[in-house]
């Protein structure tokens, strides 16, 4: 048995996203629905678990989608992915439920922690594990600038997550790298429906398209976003998103306003900020 947020007689708790992870998890494995980068490996790892599994996210751009496991090594924090083919990005039930490990790291393999097995299989392995005596190591990722901000035009907002997005974001340009799926499949309750544009990595898409779940909400309210393709860009860093992002797939409002798959981003935010028609919509 697992549960969804709180320890269970297991000792396996499922969370939407290691973001979710709380002092109450302390002991715990993790099975989350988060991309396997450095900033959710961190955001697991500082509340003393016994093991973590996550997405791959379709590896993508820099090995981003599991680079979180060799760092997690630096301690001996066991630590795994599952495939995005295999289960939901943004689910961890769905992810304990259906999901085939594709990655482990050396202190999951020392437990016997395989890709081939199930997401289960491999959880139960790492109850075995012990809780590492150090601390993570420190990380540069997880952070929220403003890249251009000029009078008369919405800012240009870079947000390494998701949870980074603000309510005052309302008519702004978010780029996130984040998924864009729902997590656990619920409501959209993170993104201002008053947001003049956002965008994030489509973490490889995935099983039934859980990657890029949130695109059809944004459409129905009418909203300019769109993904960057993982292989393109390294999930999980915004500003190499807006540098280095190729789109993957958009809603009707951004290919409206001129954007189209396989267009580099950066060169759609540039043709956002040169639309005289803004001043309109602010």
């Amino acid at each position: 048995m697992a549960g969804t947020g709180n320890m269970s007689s297991t000792n396996v708790v499922t969370l939407p996203s290691c973001s979710n992870a709380t002092a109450s998890h302390a002991g715990a494995v993790i099975v989350s629905g988060s991309y396997g980068g450095k900033y959710n490996a961190f955001n697991a790892a500082k509340w003393g678990v016994r093991g973590v599994i996550m997405n791959d996210a379709g590896v993508g751009a820099d090995n981003a989608g599991i680079v979180g496991l060799p760092y997690l090594d630096q301690i001996g924090l066991p630590a795994a992915t599952a495939s995005a083919e295999t289960c939901h990005i943004g689910d961890g039930q769905h992810t304990l439920d259906y999901g085939i490990i594709s990655h482990v790291n050396r202190a999951a393999a020392a437990l016997g922690c395989v890709p081939g097995e199930t997401v289960r299989s491999c959880a139960e392995r790492m109850r075995a594990g012990t809780v590492p005596v150090a601390a993570p190591p420190p990380i540069t990722e997880g952070t929220r600038v403003t890249l251009r901000a000029v009078a008369g035009k919405p800012k240009l907002i870079c947000a390494d997550s998701v949870g980074m997005v603000r309510p005052e974001d309302t008519g702004q340009i978010v780029i996130t790298a984040s998924h864009a799926a729902l997590p656990g499949g619920r409501p959209d309750t993170l993104i201002p429906r008053g947001i003049y544009a956002v965008f994030f990595s489509d973490a490889g898409v995935g099983l039934d398209g859980a990657g890029i779940a949130r695109l059809p909400v944004l459409d129905a309210d009418g909203i300019i976003a769109g993904t960057a393709s993982a292989a393109s860009a390294p999930i999980g860093d915004s500003r190499a998103l807006y540098e280095r992002g190729v789109l993957s797939h958009l809603t009707s409002a951004a290919v409206r306003a001129g954007g189209a798959v396989g267009m580099p981003l950066k060169i759609f935010i540039d043709l956002l900020l040169a639309a005289p028609e803004m001043e309109r919509r602010l």
